[in-house]
């Protein structure tokens, strides 16, 4: 499976199953850490979702500091909805 041989985008795309338990058990922290795998790799969705993840201690810890991070990588390349999450946290 080319998740488990370190294909951020197949990490990014099984961590979006586990967290909306699509074709798989619902599972937020299986989702968490496999976002976590793509987001290290630089993925821009990842790191969004994985930002989700921290603003709302879905999976892991709670950590706004740790979400606005996140946020402000996925939305130099680009991403959309992570420049939402700053605009609506005052960054």
């Amino acid at each position: 499976m080319a998740a488990n041989q370190g294909d951020a985008a197949a990490q990014y795309n099984l961590g979006v199953c586990y967290y909306n338990g699509e074709g798989v058990t619902k599972d937020i922290k299986e989702a968490a850490r496999l976002f976590k795998l793509a987001a290290d790799q630089g993925d821009a969705r990842a790191q969004c979702y994985l930002g989700v993840c921290y603003e709302y201690g879905e999976g892991v810890a709670k950590d706004i500091k740790e979400a606005v991070r996140l946020y402000k990588l996925a939305a130099a390349q680009g991403v959309a909805e992570a420049k939402q999450a700053l605009k609506r946290l005052g960054y």
